[in-house]
């Protein structure tokens, strides 16, 4: 592995500074909206058509390769997920504040070789659990083994960012039997988390402005965009959505057992979960890509070399310059091309 070293530090700016009503504004993890057209995986099969009839069998493909939401009932609740295309399952898995729409690229872009699934993870999206339930990483990872006994899927093309990356970790060393293939992006990993960048976003959930906070991003998403907020997390602030704030927030405030179910997860944050699994990692054969963005202000490249020197499976390991940690979907196609060839080597 390169040890091209490349330090970063944590900009002030990134300090979420309480406002003149005690709003706590800050290091929001939330990912930048790029608009993808969810028929491309039809395009592609329209593409090698031979005829204008169309077979009941192309129809089905064909409906197949558009993403449908649906649930799934485990011990740990109703998990909700997005999923589209056939083949091989490809699990993926978002980090905090987040939820199944920061994968949205990777659906529509690699269908046409995988059954490509993200979930929403437990406090998160449209899943529904029980009050007061463990929303832990590690319970996290003991859902997903559930979600896939549910459907009753073997194993997966194991796919994680940032807390979903630790999560993923956790996953793949616990279950390593159900990874055919992982892939790590900017994460928790070790002792590296909560990152410096998020604690004054935790302190500000444990002091009860957790809910004041989202209502007021929903409301004026200039200053979720600022940089005072998410702007340091992307490449290209501007670029994020009014759609797709809509869409990573809106589910935490329907009801306030929601914000409380968001508050728990924040409140669990502890990297003993990550510590615990470590001897496991170290085991991992499962084969690995680790791709990483150098300008990422909450998780320094430093990590992608640990994760390279310490799973045995570590076939890869990329870095993405200039890009933040939300680059799935803000340099999803460079992502892709990545995800493509490493499934394609791990067979």
């Amino acid at each position: 592995m390169d040890e091209n070293k490349l330090a970063l530090s944590i900009h002030e700016q990134q300090r979420i500074m309480w406002g003149a009503a005690g709003l706590l504004v800050g290091a929001l993890v939330i990912g930048s909206y790029q608009s993808a057209s969810m028929l491309a995986c039809v395009h592609a099969e329209a593409s090698v058509a031979t005829s204008t009839k169309v077979s009941r069998e192309s129809v089905m493909e064909r409906k197949n390769s558009l993403p449908a939401r649906r649930s799934a009932q485990t011990a740990s609740g109703r998990i909700s997920y997005v999923e589209q295309g056939t083949g091989p399952v490809a699990l993926f898995v978002h980090g905090v504040l987040l939820n199944s729409h920061l994968w949205r690229h990777q659906l529509a872009d690699l269908c046409n070789i995988r059954r490509c699934i993200a979930v929403d993870l437990l406090a998160h999206g449209d899943t529904e659990i029980a009050p007061d339930q463990d929303v832990s990483v590690t319970a996290n990872a003991k859902m997903l083994n559930e979600f896939l006994n549910a459907l009753d899927i073997d194993r997966v093309d194991l796919v994680g960012n940032d807390s979903g990356g630790g999560i993923a970790q956790i996953f793949a060393a616990s279950y390593p039997q159900r990874v055919r293939s992982l892939t790590l992006t900017d994460c928790d990993t070790h002792d590296n988390w909560p990152p410096e960048a998020f604690k004054p976003f935790l302190a500000m959930a444990a002091a009860g402005g957790l809910r004041t906070t989202l209502e007021t991003m929903l409301s004026d998403k200039s200053v979720f965009r600022s940089p005072q907020a998410l702007g340091p997390a992307y490449e290209h602030p501007d670029r994020l959505s009014d759609d797709s704030i809509e869409q990573y927030l809106r589910p935490f405030v329907r009801t306030e057992q929601r914000t409380h179910d968001l508050k728990r997860f924040l409140a669990a944050f502890d990297n003993k979960h990550t510590l615990a699994i470590e001897a496991r990692l170290k085991r991992l054969k499962a084969p690995t890509l680790i791709v990483w963005g150098t300008d990422d202000v909450y998780f320094d490249v430093k990590w992608s070399h640990w994760l390279a020197d310490n799973i045995p499976g570590a076939r890869r390991r990329v870095e993405l310059n200039g890009a933040r940690i939300f680059f799935p979907e803000e340099r999803w196609e460079e992502f892709d091309r990545e995800l493509r060839a490493h499934w394609q080597t791990a067979k």
